[in-house]
């Protein structure tokens, strides 16, 4: 073999190129503006290669574990039918607008059905009547209790009906909202407020997997709300159990309300190591939404959004603006309360559950105002009964579901009612002569009809016209 030392190497005659047949082997560094060859070795030792060098197909066979600290940039879009063993972190979410099959769906928090804990949030049922200007208390949509003072003039409630006019809660399959309008309020008291309640049973929290007492463990709040008048809006809950807390927040979703266009809210809620629910059928929760308070009841440096102790303040400085406008409205519906760090979108029922779930509270046996389309008669059947003297009707009532507690009361509406001995024999009477004979409970009650009298020994009693009505109240 023969080896040849040069220093340098330039072309024949003046040329730009060498040509060496065979293979030549260079210990040092090779300069030059291009170099045309066949390469040969494994390409262990290349470094430094700009990627845009890099062209063609590597073969499947080639790859074997690529680190992920070399992967970067956008994957392109791949069949995942195939994958198996793929998970998320624990901090990780899947977002798709197709649809996804699986064995199960196994939630690690809340639940698949009956995740509502609110009743008649859809608005629905509505047992008592759609508009009242009675004042405090229960007088419209089932479940939702109205109360305000220092007013000037009296707030109206009702349930109002939405059309596809109503963007937003329409679509969700929302037809009635609740809506509180106002009074002509003349002067601002600071002792002034207005507000829409809903309390669950304490066992129905304490029973809901929500872990109270865990500040990592959360219920969300949602529902769609609108204001005539746009303006800041808060709401709190407080609990009723142990040493009672309270928890404040916005109702309007963290900015003032546009006028007349509907808005979805939810509110995430922590659990607290001083909240306390007790197993039973009494109040557990407050919820209100407020439309106003007046500055006695507000402090702009209390602490929203967090567990206190209950005390004299209850949220922020209340705008005055929706409360000193004559007729101005506000609506609420899809009021949903359910386990879990999110709102899941709302869980609507039949009515025929809603109502069921409602008569627990409020059962309204009787109403001459539902009269069958088309008939002359406002009739209402009460019950069969005995004459106990003759004097004195006994008339039994079977519930349809057990009520909340046998501590009801009996709700009755000034009308004609009526007792039927046979098709000529009737007697009438009002709402002061029906009573109770002390004989109530959970399932069933036994009314004392008085200021009747019949030979006979048993007979029919109905409500006889549209503004008679009976029914028992079991509400918290």
């Amino acid at each position: 073999m023969s080896i040849l030392n040069v220093n340098k190497i330039n072309p024949v005659g003046g040329g730009s190129t060498i040509t060496i047949a065979g293979i030549a082997s260079v210990t040092g560094s090779i300069t030059a503006t291009d170099i045309t060859a066949a390469h040969h070795g494994d390409g262990s030792n290349l470094t430094g290669i700009p990627a845009g060098q890099l062209t063609g197909t590597v073969a499947d066979a080639r790859l074997s574990t690529v680190s992920s600290s070399k992967l970067s940039g956008a994957l392109p879009a791949l069949d995942g039918s195939a994958l198996t063993g793929v998970g998320l972190g624990t901090d990780g979410s899947a977002n798709t607008s197709g649809i996804i099959t699986a064995t199960s769906f196994v939630p690690t928090e809340g639940q698949l059905s009956h995740r509502n804990i609110v009743i008649n949030g859809a608005m629905t049922v509505a047992q008592r009547g759609v508009s009242s200007s009675a004042g405090n208390g229960y007088h419209t949509v089932d479940r939702i209790k109205f109360r305000s003072g220092g007013n000037d003039e009296a707030n109206t409630v009702s349930r109002i009906v939405l059309s596809s006019s109503d963007t937003g809660p329409y679509e969700k399959g929302f037809r009635y909202a609740y809506r509180m309008q106002n009074g002509n309020q003349t002067s601002v008291g600071t002792g002034d407020w207005a507000q829409i309640e809903y309390h669950p049973e304490a066992q129905d929290i304490a029973n809901s997997g929500w872990d109270y007492t865990n500040p990592n463990s959360f219920i969300t709040l949602s529902f769609w709300t609108r204001s005539s008048v746009g303006q800041r809006f808060y709401g709190y809950m407080d609990s009723i159990d142990g040493t009672g807390q309270r928890y404040s927040f916005a109702t309007d979703g963290g900015s003032a309300l546009s006028a007349n266009t509907w808005r979805f809210v939810s509110v995430t809620i922590p659990g607290n190591s001083n909240l306390q629910f007790d197993n039973n059928s009494d109040n557990g929760l407050d919820i209100k939404f407020v439309t106003y308070y007046g500055t006695s009841y507000t402090d702009n440096s209390y602490t929203m959004n967090n567990w206190a102790a209950t005390g004299s303040n209850y949220m922020h400085d209340f705008p005055s603006t929706w409360y000193t406008t004559n007729d101005a409205t506000w609506d609420i519906t899809g009021i949903q309360l359910e386990v879990g760090s999110v709102a899941t979108p709302f869980e609507h029922r039949s009515y025929g559950e809603e109502l069921i779930r409602c008569k627990r509270y409020f059962n309204m046996v009787a109403d001459g105002s539902e009269s069958r389309s088309g008939s002359s008669r406002s009739e209402g059947v009460i019950g069969n009964g005995f004459f106990w003297q003759s004097t004195r009707m006994m008339v039994p009532v079977k519930f349809q579901v057990a009520m909340r507690t046998p501590d009801w009361t009996l709700y009755k509406k000034n009308g004609e009612y009526r007792y039927y001995a046979n098709g000529s024999s009737h007697q009438t009477c009002t709402q002061n002569d029906i009573g109770l004979n002390g004989q109530d409970g959970l399932n069933s009650a036994h009314l004392n009809i008085t200021n009747i009298n019949s030979s006979s020994a048993a007979g029919m009693f109905f409500v006889h016209d549209v503004n008679a009505a009976l029914g028992f109240d079991a509400e918290l």
